[in-house]
């Protein structure tokens, strides 16, 4: 017996049982575990491919294939349902991101440092909140961000011997180190999640000042401050205060002028930057004396890898290497 026993009716037939039963019911019936990846697309539905080709199997040939029956990987089994005319979605669970990670390590550190389980009521909330396209836009799989990953996932961060991704180490120190701060990020990034703001935000557009930052370091916090950075109306209000107190219009780091270097095409060009994080200030009460006015190049620098320089630190590594050339 082999999978080209089953045919496109018995695979209509496993749908239908599916959805007679219900995923869960379906999934025990057949003794099968949620699929990783491969689904059948069918009308718009998903269903978890090896369970449903396990189940036609037993329709065409009066013997249903179990777990144990299945030589070849999902792989196999998406080719076997593609030979017979149906589409196969490919859907992984993506890796978590910075952001979802810090709303876990939130989860975690209200905990008392420790996991939580599926069934607790924050474990629930978070999972629905993480649903949300702003992260991972595009069609998800029916597991995607479910509690039982929300409650693995607490479980990694606070274990290092687990099987976490580095980030998770990484968000527990930060935790550590600056809580405050932390806790900060935490409620900015569920405010802009459940504002639905981040979905504007998280667009995927290419973006220079974001080349440095890989999807898994996330980014909804980031993305939202350099689009408030980029405000036109910001920008000019902060070089309108500059030349009223007669400050010139060049980089507060390093001291470039675009002016000088490039003439009537340079003048008055300069970038804005929040020198405080924006889920520390909000964006509402930004002040002109939170604003840097700072060249490209030194805004790419500060943004370059977390934690943010400040223009301060900056500043003392420009003159550094100054000194060191």
């Amino acid at each position: 017996m082999t999978l080209a026993d089953v045919t496109h009716a018995s695979v209509l037939a496993a749908v239908q049982e599916f959805d007679r039963l219900g995923r869960g019911p379906f999934l025990k019936h057949t003794g099968f575990g949620p699929a990783r990846a491969y689904y059948l697309d069918h009308d718009g539905r998903l269903y978890d491919s090896k369970p449903i080709i396990g189940y036609a199997h037993g329709v065409s040939t009066g013997t249903a294939f179990g777990p144990k029956d299945f030589t070849g990987g999902d792989k196999t089994v998406a080719q076997r349902l593609e030979t017979l005319g149906f589409t196969v979605a490919f859907l992984p669970n993506p890796d978590w991101t910075w952001d979802e990670i810090v709303l876990a390590g939130e989860l975690v550190m209200a905990n008392g440092r420790r996991q939580l389980e599926s069934g607790d009521p924050r474990v629930k909330e978070l999972s629905e909140l993480l649903q949300s396209p702003a992260i991972h836009p595009g069609r998800r799989n029916p597991d995607f961000r479910n509690p039982s990953g929300v409650a693995r996932k607490t479980w990694n961060i606070v274990n290092e011997s687990s099987n976490g991704n580095r980030l998770d180490k990484e968000v527990f120190d930060a935790f550590q180190a600056n809580p405050a701060e932390m806790l900060a990020m935490a409620s900015r990034i569920r405010e802009l999640l459940r504002a639905g703001d981040a979905a504007g935000a998280i667009v995927d557009v290419p973006d220079p000042d974001l080349d440095d930052f890989s999807a898994p370091e996330g980014g909804l916090a980031l993305r939202a401050h350099l689009r408030r950075e980029r405000d036109p109306k910001l920008r000019r209000k902060k070089i309108a205060d500059a030349r009223h107190r007669g400050m010139p219009i060049a980089c507060e780091a390093c001291g470039f002028d675009f002016g000088r270097a490039y003439g009537p095409r340079g003048q008055d060009y300069i970038e804005c930057h929040h020198r405080t994080p924006l889920h520390v200030t909000g964006e509402t009460n930004t002040r002109l004396s939170d604003l840097a006015l700072i060249c490209s190049n030194c805004h790419r620098m500060v943004h370059r890898a977390r934690p943010w320089l400040t223009i301060e630190a900056l500043q003392d590594l420009v003159v550094a290497q100054r000194s060191a050339g």
